[in-house]
């Protein structure tokens, strides 16, 4: 069995922030995660992956956060749906069908009809969003969703696929943001899929889930750790985090706030986060 896995999901900017933030917090009283064997990300944790893989300290990684003048810009959706319709819409396929796969095709199908940002434009974000642009030496998985077939595809440094393209295609909400197109093949969020895609750790002896937004399926993906002998613990918002959230994440007005309560909330939890990360005996040690 490998070692530990860092497994990130999807929040939007607000979910980018306040990952940062825990991981920040965690490190600052002694439970420093960043050094996983394999970081998992999907969506706005597709972006703090590859940010942790960067090589960059968290400390500067959370500066880029909370400080304005070190804020990369960002765009604001238009011509498609709100966060709001997205989940309404989202909601109401998943009630009408039992089929994951047709669901995340129907999704992807009204991702490709809608009328977005342009591809190119969202993808200078997402490039700005990235410290480097090279995949890093270390194991980091990607994962976005065809938007014809439905199927997962995961990037990592051997798909031939570069960095800020995995990147945004794991970050391409369907009616948000553009499909990302990659030899010839469109691709929406990895988050359709699942917001955390936590299995993907599966054959990790610990592995520890950063949960932005509630994701209905870990769940069965704890499941599929446990399977192999693995062990799951899971940070989700607290309740001043979910305030820094707002209604709307994937607004720019989010990231300050979210980001220092990521910081406290690692804080607070950095002793219990210590012990599961450790090596060694039951006590972690």
């Amino acid at each position: 069995m490998s070692g530990r896995a860092l497994v990130l999901g999807g929040g939007g900017v607000a979910g980018i922030a306040w990952l940062t933030g825990v991981i920040a917090g965690l490190a600052q009283d002694g439970a420093d995660v960043t050094g996983a064997d394999l970081l998992v990300g999907t969506s706005a944790g597709a972006a703090v992956g590859a940010q942790l893989g960067s090589g960059l300290p968290v400390a500067e990684l959370l500066a880029r956060q909370v400080d304005p003048e070190l804020q990369n810009r960002e765009l604001v959706p238009s011509g498609g749906v709100t966060v709001a319709e997205f989940a309404e819409i989202w909601m109401r396929l998943a009630e009408e069908n039992d089929d994951p796969v047709m669901i995340r095709r129907a999704l992807g199908a009204r991702a490709l009809a809608a009328d977005t940002v342009a591809e190119a434009e969202r993808r200078a974000v997402i490039e700005g969003r990235l410290p480097r642009h090279e995949w890093p030496s270390r194991a980091l998985k990607v994962t976005a969703v065809n938007a014809l077939t439905g199927d997962l595809r995961v990037f990592d440094r051997d798909s031939g696929v570069g960095l800020v393209d995995a990147v945004a295609a794991s970050c391409a909400v369907p009616m948000i943001w553009p499909a990302v197109t990659i030899d010839a093949v469109r691709y929406v969020d990895g988050g359709v899929r699942s917001l955390t895609n936590a299995d993907l750790a599966a054959g990790h002896e610990r592995v520890l889930v950063i949960a932005p937004m509630e994701d209905p399926g870990l769940d069965a993906d704890i499941a599929a750790v446990n399977d192999e002998g693995g062990r799951v613990e899971v940070i989700s918002p607290d309740e001043a985090s979910l305030e820094a959230f707002g209604t709307d994440p994937l607004s720019p007005s989010t990231r300050t706030p979210a980001a220092l309560a990521g910081v406290a909330q690692g804080r607070a939890l950095a002793a219990g986060i210590a012990r599961f990360w450790g090596r060694g005996g039951p006590d972690g040690s």
